[in-house]
């Protein structure tokens, strides 16, 4: 049975979501090319990384320093990042479309 994150609020993600994209982050970061999707802890449940960077694709929240300098190391150098007030929503749409390729391979 899928695991449902939960809503936005207006753009917000609560601080669960925060903690469940950052988890997500470090997980793309070690998955090995070829293997299954990486999964994460969220509320007792496994969910796909992919479903954390969909439910985080239009939050408005900015991204923090630390995440940001990580998700640039991921993705490269790429113009909707080179900023210093990027949204998790941003940065959302770049990580799941590279689990999305990544998958199709």
């Amino acid at each position: 049975m899928p695991v449902l994150l939960p809503p936005l609020h207006e753009g917000h993600a609560p601080f669960i979501l925060h903690q469940a994209f950052d988890d997500a982050l470090d997980a793309y970061e070690e998955w090995i090319v070829g293997s299954p999707e990486p999964l994460v802890d969220f509320d007792g449940a496994s969910v796909a990384i992919s479903a954390v960077f969909g439910r985080m694709r239009t939050c408005t929240d900015i991204l923090p320093i630390r995440a940001l300098e990580a998700v640039r190391d991921v993705v490269g150098p790429v113009a909707e990042i080179d900023e210093d007030q990027v949204t998790y929503a941003h940065a959302a749409l770049l990580l799941r479309a590279l689990c999305v390729d990544r998958l199709k391979a």
